[in-house]
């Protein structure tokens, strides 16, 4: 927790120690007003600042249904009389002043009276910082770091291109690692950063994104229970500790995600919720304003002062944290209205539709300011229906976002690897299907940690078969995402094969490293990083149909899979052995004469393989699959190979 400044004893109470000052021009107010300030950040909360040659903090909050607003802390004994905030003439709502003599460091609330006789005690919304849970102050802090990852900055426009690799490694910050020498202590933002860069660049992942880092109180929420919009996570250190980690990743060629949570917030006391003894963040309506799966509240999109909240807080995580890239939580259960709701338990729109048309308008908003103010990053949308258009641009009627995540793909892909190869031949559509709408969105391929908590099991464990078999499964379940159209993402535990679900309260199980078989795991996820990043014709065109063709899917009875991606250049071909019979001699087309190699097999020995591999294919004249030539290989046991033309 930051040092306090002032002791209480130390304290003698003068009432009215607050002096007019603002921030806000006429012009800024406007803006609040009319849902189209997008850098609050830079006006609202706390600011250390002079006056008059007198050091002191700016306070702005607003509580439009307060009768009283002042500001409590250490530094005056939590006395809510006196150090009063003055509204502003201009029935914004907003109460300001300035107070000498505090800065960095001060813990602080506002008290708050409502309209109705009610007395809060509520958090700054805007807070940089707050006090380590279960303490509930808010702290006055800066975003003030001297940042030094220009390099990245300079070349992300290439790195972080639609274009690009991007392959993510997904993360929750308080269980990747623990200290089991120091009473399972969370490790702190440095000392992640110490573990965690060398690890994924080793790996070969491109991005990380982190799990909701936001001040939350309530731990099993995972983070998605926000209380601190502006601030990074006390318990894992301060924000220049945080934007530490982000620069460390950023100087080793590592992009940036973070999750955002504008879906819903809970009803803490010091939070937002009633903010003021009204429903000033949320509907009033239940209707409307209560999510029945999260037992939390729903923002109002449509009130502007609340997009004003909403899209600077987007704003201010890319500007003050160089963050790449922001994937947007449960977009769908925004979206709709009756989402998740019983008939008569929802609110049609205008027209009597169950779209929410104040979100699409706010996503288009948001979208459409982050990309013209930092062209270079990405938004990702967690999105679960066929809404259409998601990432496709506002001008042409989308909603803007860079990536959707492809759901579908997720659940098909593991409903089919769960099945016991022997009826996997009756099932070879559930696999092939996603190809028919592939290239309808941006999609980004997600294995995240939603699947692997609940009693859902992790990745490993959801294969069938002996334990060999279940290793091989998930291998060649690998090669199929990371050579199927579309960006990649992997939770943290299953870049190794974790036997066990993922359980927030602990680690990682890193001593399943010492075995030979999740070190094959490790091995190949390795391997597969550096094949996506390395041949063009699974990046160039990943979300273009002209980038992918299937060579052979009617092959049901051995249930093997032959399909191929095209960039402009070179081509690279994929055959997938889905059951544990071995076929020798299994002849595939091929368009041009020559040399064939492999540049991955999963059966490799390095991976705990049973090492078939194919050396130096040759052509034949052999016509096969609409192609003139052929080449002969040994189709491993549950095994995908990866393989191109030789370049003579």
């Amino acid at each position: 927790m930051a040092k306090k400044t002032t002791k209480p004893e130390e304290i003698q109470i003068v009432p009215v120690l607050v002096e007019p000052f603002s921030l806000f021009t006429d012009f800024d107010i406007g803006l609040f007003k009319s849902g189209k300030h997008y850098r609050l950040y830079e006006k609202m909360g706390s600011h250390v600042l002079e006056k008059n040659g007198q050091s002191g903090t700016y306070f702005a909050v607003w509580a439009p249904n307060a009768l009283s607003v002042s500001i409590i802390g250490n530094f005056n004994g939590w006395n809510k009389s006196s150090h009063n905030l003055m509204p502003r003439w201009d029935s914004s709502g907003i109460w300001e002043g300035w107070i000498p003599n505090i800065g960095n460091g001060e813990v602080y609330k506002y008290a708050i009276k409502s309209n109705s006789g009610e007395e809060l005690e509520k958090g700054d919304p805007f807070a940089l910082r707050w006090e380590v849970p279960p303490k509930t102050a808010s702290i006055i802090w800066d975003t003030w770091y001297e940042w030094k990852d220009e390099e990245w900055i300079n070349k992300r426009k290439d790195r972080n291109s639609l274009k690009s690799a991007f392959s993510v490694y997904e993360l929750h910050l308080g269980s990747w690692k623990r200290d089991p020498s120091d009473d399972n202590r969370r490790l702190t933002y440095r000392e992640i950063a110490r573990d965690l860069v060398p690890y994924v660049k080793d790996l070969g992942f491109t991005h990380v994104e982190f799990m909701p880092v936001m001040q939350h109180p309530y731990e099993p929420s995972w983070g998605y229970q926000i209380t601190g919009y502006f601030a990074a996570s006390s318990q894992f250190g301060s924000p220049q500790d945080f934007m530490y980690l982000i620069e460390e990743l950023h100087k080793n060629d590592i992009g940036v995600i973070l999750d955002w949570v504008p879906s819903h917030f809970p009803n803490d006391s010091h939070g937002i919720y009633r903010f003021d003894g009204s429903a000033l963040y949320e509907h009033q309506d239940p209707k409307e304003g209560y999510h029945p799966d999260w037992k939390s509240y729903i923002f109002n999109y449509g009130r502007y002062e609340v997009r004003s909240f909403l899209i600077s807080n987007a704003m201010f995580w890319l500007d003050r944290f160089h963050a790449d890239g922001l994937r947007v939580d449960a977009v769908a259960s925004m979206l709709y209205r009756d989402y998740s709701r019983k008939e008569g338990e929802w609110v049609p729109n205008m027209y009597g539709g169950r779209e929410n048309l104040e979100v699409i308008s706010l996503f288009k908003e948001i979208n459409q300011e982050i990309y013209n103010s930092f062209p270079d990053v990405q938004t990702i949308a967690e999105e679960s229906t066929a809404f259409p258009g998601v990432s496709r641009p506002v001008y042409s009627g989308g909603l803007g976002f860079g990536m959707k995540w492809m759901m579908g793909w997720m659940n098909d892909t593991l409903r089919y690897f769960e099945r016991d190869p022997m009826y996997r031949s009756f099932h070879q559509d559930e696999i092939t299907f996603s190809t028919v709408y592939a290239f309808s969105e941006n999609f980004m391929l997600p294995f995240s940690h939603d699947e692997v908590v609940y009693g859902k099991n992790s990745l490993l464990n959801k294969m069938p078969g002996d334990e060999w078999q279940k290793f091989a499964n998930l291998r060649l379940m690998y090669v199929y995402m990371f050579t199927h159209p579309g960006t990649k993402l992997l939770f943290m535990g299953a870049e190794f094969g974790q036997s066990a679900e993922w359980d927030f309260r602990f680690s990682l199980d890193w001593h399943q490293l010492d075995y030979d078989n999740h070190k094959g795991v490790s091995n190949i996820i390795r391997d597969l990083n550096n094949v996506y990043k390395s041949e063009n014709a699974l990046t160039q065109k990943q979300f273009d149909a002209d980038g992918f063709a299937w060579k052979d899917t009617t092959d049901r009875q051995n249930c093997v899979l032959y399909f191929c991606r095209k960039g402009e250049q070179e081509t690279v071909y994929i055959v997938l052995n889905l059951t544990p019979v071995p076929r020798e001699n299994y002849l595939l087309g091929v368009p041009e004469e020559g040399n064939y190699i492999e540049l991955l097999n999963s059966d490799n020995k390095d991976y705990w393989g049973s090492g078939q591999m194919n050396e130096l294919m040759k052509t034949e004249n052999i016509a096969m699959h609409g192609d003139q030539y052929s080449i002969s290989l040994n189709l491993p046991p549950l095994a995908g190979i990866i393989f191109k033309k030789k370049k003579e």
